[in-house]
């Protein structure tokens, strides 16, 4: 996920998007918490992603404001 890919959509995208990670982000800390935990790669990739959308919204929101 790209974040020039994230800032051609909309907040309300973005913040749906934001909670389908989450929901990875979840799952991941199941397995990794009940020991299947295949690739614990992915852990760090989906928190990498939250921030990537997290700081796009809020350059969507300061831009908004400043119009």
């Amino acid at each position: 996920m790209k974040a020039s890919d994230l800032r051609e959509k909309q907040i309300d995208e973005l913040q749906k998007e934001l909670v389908a990670v989450r929901k990875e982000q979840f799952n991941l800390r199941m397995q990794q918490g009940s020991g299947q935990m295949v690739r614990p790669h992915l852990f760090g990739e989906a928190n990498k992603n939250i921030a990537r959308i997290k700081t796009v919204i809020t350059e969507k929101k300061r831009a908004s404001e400043n119009s």
